[in-house]
C-alpha cells in the first residue's frame, strides 16, 4: 500500500514503542501468538489456533481492495475529513467511508481498525473460536472471558499503570487508540492516548482520531470526551493527556502495579 495520511507523520521515538515492547505484555491464557507482516501492515496476533498462512491471506485480501480502490480515488489516502459514501467502492474501503462519516473524519483514520476487525473475522470463519488482531494499537478482540488491556501513554506518568477490564459479554469489541505523542499515526492533538470502545473496530479508531484531535493539552480533556459521546456507536472512551486521565461511558479501569 503506498504511504497512508496517517503514516506521513513522522514518528516518534521512545525505544519500547519502536521495538513493540507492548507486545510482550500481551500473552493470553489458551491463545497461542503469531504475527503477520505485509508492508506497512504489522499485526500481532493472538488465537485458539495457529493461523499465520490464513492472517497472510487475509492481509493481502484487504490490502488488494484499498489499493486498488486508492488507485482511482486518491483522495481517500489524504482526505482529513470525511467523502461521499460510494457504493461501488470494494467492502472494506465502504466501511471505512461510513466510519469516517460518523466520526467526522478522514477514511484512513479507520485503516488500522478495519483491518484488524477483517482479519479477525476472516480466522474466527476458519476455525479460531477467540481471537485478538492488534494492529499498531487498534485491537479487534473475541474472547469467552474478560480480558485487561493495559493503556501504553508515551511519557504520561500514567503510562502502563492502567488497564481497561472488557467484559466477555461486550466482545465482539473493537478497542482502538489514538495518540498525538506516540507511534506513525496522523493526529492533529496532543493527547498521549485517546481510547475508545466501539463494537464496530473501523469506528472504534475513526472516533480515537476524532477525540484525539481535539486534545491540545490536559484542560481540554472533558470537552473532548463531550464531543466523542455524540458519536452513534461509541459505548465508551479514555483519554490521558500528561499527568491527567478522563473517562466516559462503558469502561472499567483497573490500577495496575
Amino acid at each position: 500500500m503506498k504511504k497512508t495520511a496517517r503514516e506521513r507523520k513522522q514518528p516518534k521515538k521512545p525505544e519500547a514503542y519502536q521495538a513493540r515492547g507492548y507486545r510482550l505484555q500481551a500473552a493470553a491464557a489458551g491463545l497461542v501468538s503469531f504475527g503477520v507482516t505485509v508492508r506497512e501492515t504489522d499485526l500481532h496476533i493472538l488465537a485458539t489456533l495457529a493461523l499465520p498462512d490464513e492472517a497472510r491471506h487475509l492481509v493481502l485480501q484487504a490490502r488488494s481492495q484499498l489499493e486498488g480502490y486508492i488507485d482511482h480515488h486518491p483522495a481517500f489516502l489524504t482526505a482529513l475529513a470525511p467523502l461521499s459514501l460510494d457504493p461501488t467502492a470494494p467492502p472494506l474501503a465502504r466501511t471505512m467511508l461510513q466510519a469516517a462519516a460518523i466520526a467526522n473524519v478522514g477514511p484512513m483514520a479507520a485503516v488500522a481498525g478495519a483491518i484488524a476487525a477483517y482479519v479477525g473475522q476472516g480466522l474466527l470463519a476458519a476455525g479460531a473460536n477467540e481471537v485478538i488482531v492488534e494492529n499498531g494499537g487498534d485491537i479487534f478482540m473475541q474472547r469467552h472471558q474478560d480480558c485487561l488491556v493495559q493503556i501504553f501513554a508515551g511519557a504520561s506518568p500514567l503510562s502502563n499503570k492502567v488497564a481497561l477490564r472488557i467484559q466477555r459479554d461486550r466482545m465482539p469489541l473493537g478497542v482502538c487508540c489514538s495518540s498525538g505523542t506516540v507511534g506513525h499515526s496522523l493526529s492533529l492533538g496532543r493527547a498521549d492516548a485517546a481510547i475508545v470502545l466501539a463494537r464496530s473496530t473501523p469506528l472504534a479508531d475513526a472516533a480515537a482520531t476524532a477525540l484525539g484531535n481535539r486534545v491540545q493539552g490536559p484542560a481540554d480533556l472533558d470537552a473532548a470526551l463531550a464531543t466523542v459521546q455524540t458519536i452513534p456507536g461509541v459505548l465508551g472512551a479514555v483519554v490521558i493527556c500528561q499527568d491527567q486521565l478522563a473517562a466516559w461511558g462503558d469502561v472499567l479501569l483497573e490500577p495496575l502495579g
